[in-house]
């Protein structure tokens, strides 16, 4: 049954500038990254093809690779571990908080600030006492001097630095995803099933959890990619170092691509990191898919 009652064709034509548009933004930079991988390259002279050389040399004899790869994947997986925690507190503010809204757009404030502006923000903040670092200075003030560390320059320390300022940054827009989810739920369910006895935390987990599965789902989705591709914070505020102790995918392509002047081993960096996206994005997808069969 055909709703619309609108032609195929004119559907098309609405269509087909806005999928052109997506392919130009999106595969077709992929497509021509993945070619330049094949070739030896400083991005200005002549160009030589070298075949999957790159990533056997990404693979085999980088020693920064893998450790950037387990820096990004770590990365994501903690970024992973805020979205119970917004699920959580959405949760409250829909059952607790009469207008709930003036307090989602203050959790949502860091979001929209430069991801520049946030970076300087928390490297001031982690800056050693001598020179104004307020944690430091706050530690000092509490009696905790034992505490004080150089948050930044501390490579067994340094990548737990970043991840609290990435969480702290992004916990309000998922905290706003599971607020809307949540607010979306029809209050006739909540209703019938207080009728029969299930209300408060128990409503919530036999009804919230289950059917905002979804949107669960969309925040993980988005929290795992994003993180893997995380360069700005990074950058701004270590560089990915010390001593290369926060290198991440990113990173590292970007020193090689126009530090080093290695173009074509970029490429091949860039390409390996959309695969990883990819991947991750099918396999979080079929585990909830298993999940949303179980619960239906």
């Amino acid at each position: 049954m055909n709703v619309l009652k609108v032609p195929m064709r004119t559907i098309a034509v609405f269509v087909l500038p806005c999928l052109l548009l997506y392919i130009g933004l999106v595969f077709v930079p992929i497509a021509f990254s993945v070619y330049n991988a094949m070739f030896e390259s400083n991005g200005i002279g002549m160009s030589t093809f070298v075949g999957l050389d790159n990533f056997k040399t990404m693979f085999t004899a980088d020693p920064l690779f893998w450790p950037a790869v387990e820096h990004s994947l770590v990365f994501a997986l903690v970024s992973m571990l805020e979205i119970p925690v917004a699920l959580f507190v959405a949760i409250l503010l829909s059952r607790y908080v009469r207008r709930p809204n003036f307090l989602v757009s203050s959790y949502f404030l860091p979001v929209i600030l430069s991801v520049v502006i946030i970076g300087q923000l928390w490297k001031t903040i982690y800056n050693p006492a001598s020179l104004g670092g307020m944690l430091n200075q706050m530690l000092i003030t509490f009696g905790l001097d034992d505490w004080t560390r150089s948050w930044l320059t501390e490579p067994e320390i340094a990548m737990f630095a970043l991840y609290f300022v990435a969480i702290w940054q992004y916990l309000g827009y998922h905290v706003l995803i599971q607020f809307t989810g949540v607010q979306n739920i029809p209050q006739d369910i909540y209703e019938a099933a207080r009728i029969d006895g299930a209300d408060g935390w128990k409503a919530d987990r036999y009804i919230t959890l289950p059917l905002v599965v979804p949107i669960f789902k969309i925040s993980l989705v988005l929290a795992f990619i994003g993180s893997l591709q995380s360069f700005e914070l990074i950058w701004v505020m270590t560089g990915g170092g010390p001593a290369h102790a926060t290198d991440v995918i990113a990173s590292h392509m970007y020193s090689m691509s126009f530090l080093s002047l290695k173009y074509g081993y970029g490429s091949a960096l860039a390409t390996v990191l959309v695969a990883v996206c990819l991947i991750a994005t099918v396999i979080i997808n079929e585990v909830f898919r298993r999940i949303e069969n179980r619960l239906m």
